[in-house]
């Protein structure tokens, strides 16, 4: 006849074991969940599904890059124009190259144009978030991703974004500030 302690011990042991059971059945049930919900289907665009897009009007975009005159890079914009609805996810491209012989850290600045349609950006993803380090001669592509805001104001049909990269190193700003001139 088994003790009290033993008697416990199989207990303990079988709701162990019905445990770990019970987690690894999570695993297909939850998966089977997902498909049917349609949560985690790998389809980017149906994660972000938006139903504020509004199909009724386009937007063009143009892109443009620059940079300060203090900073040995080349800096372009893979698209030069996009038409959008508002509300519509987009992600473009602006690639960034380092031509000089040593890293140099960059932080670059959007402006708009119109300068009210700024307020209708919504960035999701931007390498202006950050300052962007480039070795010497590294080239690289950053991706914007961003929403126009349905909101938006109607008579705004063409926007304009623009980014200027800025060297953040303090003695190559000062560098490129022109010389000051004796008042005579």
């Amino acid at each position: 006849m088994p003790t009290g302690k033993s008697n416990t011990l199989t207990k303990l042991i079988v709701v162990a074991l019905g445990m770990f059971g019970f987690g690894f059945a999570l695993v297909p049930f939850y998966y089977k969940i997902c498909e049917v919900t349609g949560i985690n289907s790998g389809d980017e665009q149906s994660l972000v599904k938006n139903t504020q897009v509004d199909t009724s009007r386009w937007v063009t975009i143009e892109f443009d890059a620059n940079t300060n005159e203090g900073l040995p890079w080349q800096f372009k914009t893979m698209q030069r124009s996009i038409k959008v609805h508002p509300g519509q996810l987009v992600q473009v491209e602006y690639e960034a190259a380092n031509n000089s012989d040593h890293a140099i850290v960059g932080q670059a600045v959007p402006s708009y144009g119109p300068a009210r349609a700024g307020a209708f950006f919504r960035k999701i993803e931007c390498f202006c978030f950050t300052p962007q380090k480039l070795a010497a001669g590294e080239r690289r592509q950053m991706p914007v991703l961003f929403v126009l805001d349905p909101s938006m104001d109607k008579d705004l049909h063409t926007v304009t974004l623009s980014y200027t990269f800025f060297n953040t190193d303090p003695k190559a700003q000062t560098a490129t500030l022109p010389e000051k001139v004796p008042h005579g």
